[in-house]
């Protein structure tokens, strides 16, 4: 079995001041969103053995943010800044899970942006948490995490409409259910 968990970036400023939207960066709420959701991945193993993060500000953010929350509870990960993740649609964000079949971590995080990685997310979920599977219809949003399962031995057997959503997380989600 493999475990996919996408991750989207936090809650951004509008603009950066460079004007490059590569450039932006997490604003407050961003920043408190990105520990919720990493100190609620600490607390819910299985954890990451690798991860891969876009080369944006915000992603890079967003994942120093969330393991600086969860790195007591967890094994640190292998993490690579793939710069194909930025802006890539599903198709791309596929082959860079079919390319962690060189690594072959039995976990595997990936730290993207929308619209890819909610059109992968959806693309992916063949069963499971229905409830989460239409909340996640809807969007996937900032700091949302969708998590799947597959049961393959090999990354690059991963394929649209095999995953099985085993659960769909998000700051919003995690205060309406006080927490887990």
């Amino acid at each position: 079995m493999r475990r996919l968990l996408l991750l989207r970036h936090a809650k951004t400023e509008n603009d950066a001041p460079s004007g490059r939207d590569q450039d932006r960066r997490l604003d407050n709420r961003g920043r408190l969103d990105a520990a919720e959701i990493g100190g609620w991945i600490g607390r819910h193993p299985p954890f990451p053995e690798a991860v891969l993060v876009s080369s944006a500000v915000r992603a890079n953010q967003t994942w120093e943010i969330a393991w600086e929350a969860m790195q007591d509870l967890v094994p640190p990960p292998q993490v690579e800044f793939p710069p194909d993740l930025y802006g890539a649609d599903p198709a791309q964000l596929l082959e860079a899970v079919h390319a962690a079949v060189a690594t072959d971590p039995k976990v595997l995080m990936l730290v993207g942006h929308n619209p890819g990685m909610h059109e992968l997310a959806l693309m992916l979920a063949g069963s499971g948490d229905a409830a989460g599977r239409k909340e996640l219809g809807d969007n996937l949003p900032t700091s949302g995490l969708a998590i799947f399962d597959f049961e393959i031995d090999d990354w690059s057997d991963v394929a649209f409409r095999r995953g099985r959503l085993a659960k769909f997380v998000s700051p919003r989600l995690l205060k309406q259910t006080s927490g887990d």
